[in-house]
């Protein structure tokens, strides 16, 4: 499986709590398309969230977030982690 970055724009003012409640909406979806999102970050000042996953593509990828509610503005692949 691959490993994907994926951008959130315009998130301005998220709260711990709503970052938590859209991770989890991914989470109750990513079987469907064999995701495993690994981590959520966010940035309240600038509203830019960042998601970790490992899917089979990235299209995966966006497809369950756009199930969850919040597309995500950019989805890049990782291709070298360490």
């Amino acid at each position: 499986m691959a490993t994907y970055m994926d951008v959130h724009h315009g998130m301005k003012g998220i709260t711990r709590d709503q970052l938590k409640e859209a991770h989890e909406a991914d989470l109750a979806l990513e079987a469907d398309e064999n995701v495993h999102f690994k981590q959520a970050w966010a940035d309240p000042d600038s509203g830019t969230v960042y998601c970790l996953s490992e899917a089979p593509s990235k299209d995966a990828v966006q497809r369950v977030h756009e199930r969850a509610g919040h597309k995500a503005d950019e989805v890049h692949p990782v291709p070298y982690t360490i």
